[in-house]
């Protein structure tokens, strides 16, 4: 397109690649201009600088290629559904065992009793993170678990992020039995929170990394991690602070496995394998506790 003497070169949206696009050729002795137009910023050059332009700006590209904008992980309506399951999960299970059956004997059969589980009652590891001794334990482990399991599966989806937080918050009880040995007894869900704040930090990091972000912004999500930890873990006399960082180490590690292992969220058939695999092994842990 001719415009008298000017030749329109680029049209942008963006003004500061329109600016940077003027300082190349201006670098380059060139008379560049730019115009405001409804579509956007346009560039213009005399006519007798078209060639030395395009080749100029081309090779400032091939040079300092442009960043591509991180893409955000969306939340979708499964990671919300998945979340809110959980947590209605935990609060109907409270109900169950502390108000409509409380003389079945969930706690002495389903905690994670560190000198039994050593002594091979594995299932409490499991059993143990559906229990809650009182109603602001189990709200807020519910609203906590629904937060973060959500943000789990938005990333690697429902049913693998539901098995995942599951092994974190199983792994990191038979961790913190080993580390305290006997006596000593915990319940909650907490310990899967935690291991899924770990899943999110490690796989978060190791992503940012894979795109090219700066070191320091790329451990971003691992540092946010060791925050709430501090945040949220430490706090009160019955706080189990050992319990939350042996979930959040173990999340750590298996998001680190994910992250090497599968890049991208799995397929619909291997997200229903997990999820129901989850499902199934807290009923068989729970059959074990009452046989």
């Amino acid at each position: 397109m001719n415009q008298g003497s000017q030749v329109l070169l680029r049209v942008t949206s963006d003004h500061h690649l329109a600016e940077e696009w003027e300082l190349v050729l201006l670098a380059q002795g060139l008379s560049p201009s730019l115009r405001w137009t409804p579509d956007g910023v346009v560039l213009s050059v005399p006519e007798a600088e078209v060639d030395r332009a395009l080749a100029s700006l081309s090779a400032y590209e091939r040079e300092n290629p442009r960043k591509v904008a991180e893409p955000v992980e969306p939340m979708g309506s499964g990671s919300w559904l998945a979340g809110v399951a959980v947590a209605l999960m935990l609060l109907i299970f409270f109900s169950i065992t502390v108000q409509w059956l409380p003389a079945l004997s969930w706690f002495a059969r389903g905690s994670a009793d560190a000198e039994r589980i050593l002594q091979g009652e594995i299932w409490r590891t499991v059993t143990a993170l559906t229990l809650h001794a009182d109603v602001a334990h189990a709200l807020s482990n519910a609203v906590a678990a629904a937060l973060f399991l959500g943000a789990v599966s938005s990333m690697v989806g429902v049913g693998l992020g539901g098995a995942l937080v599951l092994l974190a918050g199983a792994g990191g009880n038979l961790a913190n039995a080993f580390l305290h040995g006997s006596p000593h007894v915990a319940v909650g869900a907490s310990t899967a929170v935690f291991g899924a704040i770990g899943i999110l930090g490690s796989l978060g990091a190791i992503r940012r990394r894979r795109r090219a972000i700066s070191r320091w912004r790329a451990w971003l999500p691992v540092a946010a991690a060791l925050a709430l930890l501090g945040m949220l873990g430490t706090g009160g006399p019955r706080v189990d602070i050992w319990a939350h960082l042996c979930g959040l180490l173990v999340g750590v590690g298996l998001g680190i496995l994910i992250a090497l292992v599968t890049p991208r969220p799995p397929r619909l058939r291997i997200q229903w394998a997990c999820g129901t695999a989850a499902v199934a092994v807290l009923i068989y842990c729970w059959t074990l506790a009452f046989p």
